[in-house]
């Protein structure tokens, strides 16, 4: 499982600080916490160049330019999001909450469509922690799956996707809506080509996208993992899933993109042609997933059309 490499991470990172601290501590305290701050300042300059990389590719991209507000304010929501879903939830919180499909009596329908959580790449079930809360206090059933292998291709991942539909399928009577971040939208499309042909209406009864590089992503050329290429701005696999899909597909969609996003950039690429794309401004990668806006409204979304 994925969440083991990220506790090992997390794990390395706490005994380095701690061995740093009882070397230099008795020397110089001033030494020792200025060498703990160095470390949390890399962090935060890594992220800084990636808001910095977005500006510039940004460029040619008709979204607003960002104001130098909203940029702190986005770098600053991700990198405390950043420390929590990858030093915390993703690590050690990713089963604490199990899905939740109430039973129901024999030809019942729930009164509410469930949903189906797909994460982004690095990413497992526990970065949705907060939408499964948010979720079960509103009475929708919910699957959330952890892709694996981690860094395998997104085609080998519409099985488990398929599953968890018709998991959330049958203890409700009704197709889900589908939630994806990041890749967990391509994942989402994959799922559907891989469908037979005229299923999907009956299948899923909404997929909204958050972040996801419908059209590939410029960092996706860095990447030295299968997904991660796959998601290469305008590369051939993006390309084939665009004109492998009916012209109607983009029709059940709802794609959230942002001005602001450190990782799917030129912006224009997390919109699908067709779709209803939605820009929230000032709102960074994974921020977009939580922000009370979006939420709201991907809650709203998913209410209609339930039976109460």
């Amino acid at each position: 499982m994925n969440a083991r490499w990220q506790q090992a991470v997390v794990f390395f990172n706490t005994l380095a600080t701690i061995a740093w601290l009882a070397w230099q501590w008795p020397r110089s305290p001033l030494t020792a916490l200025a060498g703990v701050a160095a470390a949390l300042a890399l962090f935060g300059l890594v992220l800084g160049l990636q808001f910095a990389t977005m500006l510039r590719v940004n460029r040619s991209d008709p979204v607003p330019r960002p104001s130098w507000g909203q940029l702190v304010t986005a770098w600053w929501a991700e990198a405390r999001l950043a420390l929590a879903v990858f030093g915390w939830r993703q690590p050690f919180r990713h089963s604490a909450v199990p899905d939740w499909l109430p039973p129901l009596a024999p030809n019942q329908r729930a009164a509410r469509r469930g949903v189906v959580l797909v994460h982004g790449f690095l990413c497992n079930r526990g970065f949705w922690l907060p939408w499964m809360a948010a979720l079960r206090e509103r009475g929708h059933a919910f699957v959330a799956v952890t892709l694996e292998p981690a860094f395998g291709s997104i085609d080998d991942y519409a099985a488990t996707i398929d599953a968890a539909v018709r998991r959330v399928q049958e203890a409700t009577g009704m197709a889900p809506v589908v939630v994806g971040h990041s890749m967990g939208g391509l994942a989402a499309r994959a799922w559907l080509r891989s469908l037979a042909a005229g299923s999907a209406t009956a299948r899923v009864h909404r997929v909204i996208t958050l972040g996801t590089p419908h059209g590939g992503t410029w960092a996706g050329r860095f990447s030295s993992s299968v997904n991660g290429q796959q998601m290469a701005l305008g590369g051939a696999w993006v390309q084939q899933l665009q004109q492998g899909e009916p012209a109607a597909r983009a029709a059940l969609f709802t794609c959230w993109y942002s001005n602001c996003d450190n990782i799917v950039f030129p912006a224009g690429t997390a919109m699908l042609a067709g779709a209803d794309n939605r820009l929230v401004q000032g709102v960074a990668h994974m921020q977009m997933a939580f922000h009370p806006l979006v939420m709201r409204a991907c809650l709203e979304e998913m209410g209609r059309g339930d039976l109460g």
